[in-house]
């Protein structure tokens, strides 16, 4: 989401009797944070859709012509009988030793490959029923499975239907387990649309019968041992040339009044000319004395086409009907995917014109805020359980170069936080840090309680587990000169980017959190001012009520309340904070997750805003559309890039998918460059954005995903305490600076020293 939060925040859990770093279930007792029925659904779910791509893949592979253009080959031939290389194209492997069949003189067999089609298998049909002719289809199991309605035409005609594989396949190539699954599939296509099986078969890229070689004999075989008649074909009219109608009709004329099985196609490309060709080459054979049959009837053999069993038609209709059902699945994908590619393109722009003229903006000479702000400032700083940070936290407050009061509330640590910034104050007389100690009551009630015992006007809120720079404070209250300006939002950075989890987080910091916060400020409708680093006027804190715990996302609840209220929230880049970020993955999803959720708490809570007219207006319908569309929408969907490069990979054109796949990530890495030019960081991290885009991205969406699965099913979600690694004084200022520290009785040498310990 686009905020940055405390991983120590506490709140509400739903139990009476909360505990601020566990999840509660409704019913009481420990739980895990999702349901195991929710997390089975999910699976379950993702199996299916998997399943229904995979259909819908092989229902739609792309298939090509036959024809190939004649390249020669060198393939063996000394298995295949002379019976076969020297006979005719029907050719009958079912027994111990394969025959062949030629057709009778003035005899021809009419054969369509690759369909049926939806243009041109209607087209085909018309010609056939106007001339009372009947024809063979060898149709492609994929095909016919979207459009089975074809086959009940072709039957309804007078016609018959053969097999042509599921997806097209050179049989020859393929072993026997290959063989028999095409045909296996194929059948089940006929037996649910028409009740019916097929025993013809026409292997796909196969010619005449003098073409034969060991391989296809073998596929022969194979298919023979399943009952299958291979029909070839003698009489090639080349219509996959689209060599004109005259050609067609010239090559689909047998010799000196021979039969023969004519090849032609219904699908494949335009089959314009083999239609016009077709309505000539008709009566032109008739005119010569030619009849018209299908290939077994003209040697003698049973009819093609035979009714099924009731099993086999519920097989075959279930099929059918999921790949209809994968068609609009995909379909609507698909149209999903366009709208991720406009949103990534708009993304982008926002980012090229929006933040960049905010940058511009805040850099051009003579800016500045008004009169400078040297009213000193309270800063509360939230602790439970936060040994491994405090220190560090507090020691960069003192050193700031704006005068401050460091108010810690103690939210009832249980492992000597309190005691810590004691000693802390102690040993370097810091009578301006103050420890404030209260029942655990979660983040919300510790910074309220802070607020209560501030003694200043201007607020700055930090988390225990981040460091100020000197010159943060400053900056921070900075914009407070514009009195329209009633909050700012600081530059939260990850501290350690030592680990690659680290280096990622800082990647998503830059080219996300702080990138969006610029567009925010511009369009005065800033959603988040972060945890570890925001300031406010107190008077306005009071006005919006404080701070809530209606939802797990506080400072997003309080920033749009300030918003909403018609105050200026602004985001001043050069106010940075370093925060310790998530080591693990698992303690980054159960950070993410519960940003995420907390956000669409906050905004459901707000909702009413998109209705409302003035600044609360303004906000809901930028604010809150903003993050619908970018920081819940586009991640929702954004997963559908990877999902078709997967599906393009197996089942479109390989070099197509990855050129439109990369295209994406050009436009990702453009906006990294641009993003990290903003900020003034080193490119050199960004070799490692093509894999956060591969793993890191895939997380932060299963984030979304998860929380908004949660928030539909109306779950309540709890607290979980991250790990503390510490290691925040490394941050710390490393040489003293000129000016005395206006918070402390002693010299900045000494705090330097102390802050080394």
């Amino acid at each position: 989401m686009a905020s940055h939060r405390s991983s120590a925040r506490r709140g509400r859990t739903a139990a009476p009797a909360r505990h601020p770093h566990r999840a509660v279930a409704p019913g009481g007792g420990w739980k895990r944070l999702a349901p195991r029925p929710g997390v089975l659904f999910l699976v379950v779910a993702l199996l299916m859709f998997s399943c229904l791509l995979l259909v819908h893949g092989l229902a739609r592979s792309q298939v090509g012509v036959d024809a190939t253009g004649a390249v020669p080959t060198e393939e063996a031939h000394d298995e295949v009988p002379a019976a076969i290389t020297d006979g005719g194209p029907i050719v009958d492997a079912r027994g111990a030793t394969p025959v062949s069949a030629r057709m009778p003189a003035k005899t021809i067999s009419l054969t369509f490959d690759d369909g049926p089609d939806p243009v041109w298998t209607p087209q085909v049909l018309e010609v056939l029923r106007r001339h009372q002719v009947p024809a063979t289809f060898f149709v492609v199991g994929s095909m016919a499975a979207q459009h089975p309605q074809l086959l009940r035409d072709i039957r309804d005609a007078g016609s018959e239907v053969g097999l042509h594989t599921f997806t097209h396949p050179d049989l020859s190539a393929a072993s026997d387990v290959r063989i028999d699954r095409e045909l296996t599939e194929t059948q089940l296509v006929l037996a649910g649309a028409l009740g019916e099986s097929s025993y013809l078969l026409r292997p796909p890229y196969s010619s005449t019968a003098d073409a034969v070689d060991n391989d296809a004999l073998r596929s022969f075989r194979t298919a023979g041992a399943d009952g299958y008649l291979t029909v070839l074909s003698d009489t090639d009219s080349e219509d996959w040339q689209r060599p004109g109608v005259d050609a067609i009709v010239a090559n689909s004329i047998p010799a000196n009044g021979a039969g023969g099985v004519v090849l032609l196609h219904d699908a494949g490309g335009d089959r314009s000319q083999t239609v016009a060709a077709l309505d000539r080459l008709i009566p032109q054979l008739q005119a010569q004395g030619y009849r018209f049959t299908t290939p077994e009837t003209a040697v003698g053999l049973p009819a093609d086409n035979r009714p099924v069993s009731t099993v086999h038609h519920l097989l075959g209709a279930t099929l059918i009907g999921l790949v209809a059902v994968a068609g609009v699945v995909v379909d609507v994908l698909t149209w999903l995917l366009l709208v991720v590619g406009v949103l990534v393109v708009l993304r982008l722009v926002l980012m090229l014109v929006v933040a960049v003229r905010h940058h511009r903006q805040r850099h051009r000479p003579g800016f500045s805020w008004g009169p400078p702000v040297t009213e000193p400032v309270s800063v509360i700083v939230p602790a439970y359980n936060e040994k491994e940070n405090i220190a560090a936290t507090v020691r960069s407050l003192v050193a700031s170069e704006h005068p401050v009061e460091v108010l810690v509330v103690d939210d009832g640590s249980t492992d000597g936080t309190a005691e810590i910034v004691e000693a802390l104050a102690r040993t370097m007389r810091l009578p301006n840090v103050r420890v404030i100690r209260q029942a655990n009551g979660g983040k919300p009630a510790a910074l309220n309680a802070g607020i209560a015992h501030a003694r200043h006007q201007l607020i700055v809120m930090i988390d225990g587990d981040t460091v100020f720079e000197p010159a943060t404070v400053g900056r921070l209250v900075a914009p407070f000169a514009d009195p329209s300006v009633g909050a700012v939002a600081g530059n939260a950075k990850v501290a350690s980017r030592r680990g690659l989890i680290s280096r990622w987080q800082h990647i998503e910091y830059v080219m996300g959190f702080n990138v969006d916060r610029r567009v925010y400020d511009v369009l005065r409708c800033m959603p988040t001012i972060p945890g570890a680093v925001g300031a406010f006027r107190r008077s306005v804190l009071l006005e919006v009520g404080g701070v809530s715990d209606d939802t797990l996302a506080e400072d997003t609840d309080l920033t749009m309340a300030i918003c909403r209220s018609g105050w200026r929230v602004v985001f001043e880049e050069h106010a940075r904070a370093w925060t310790e970020a998530p080591a693990t993955l698992g303690e980054l999803w159960r950070q993410r997750y519960r940003w995420s959720y907390g956000t669409m708490q906050s905004m459901w809570k707000h909702r009413r805003a998109v209705l409302e007219t003035g600044a609360s207006g303004r906000f809901g319908r930028a604010g809150l559309g903003h993050l619908a569309v970018f920081q819940v929408l586009l991640p929702l969907l954004a997963p559908l890039v990877d999902i078709f490069l997967i599906y393009g990979l197996l089942f479109l054109d390989p070099v197509t998918t990855l050129i439109a796949w990369s295209s994406v990530q050009a436009i990702q890495l453009v906006a990294a460059v641009i993003a990290f030019r903003l900020e003034r960081e080193p490119l050199r991290v960004l070799w490692l954005l093509p894999l956060q885009q591969i793993v890191y991205r895939q997380l932060m969406y299963a984030v979304v995903i998860r929380s908004m699965v949660t928030a539909v099913g109306g779950i309540r979600l709890g607290w979980q305490k991250l790990r503390r690694v510490g290691g925040l004084e490394d941050l710390l200022p490393a040489a003293p600076t000129a000016a005395e520290p206006r918070t402390t009785e002693i010299p900045r040498e000494q705090l330097v020293v102390l802050s080394r310990r």
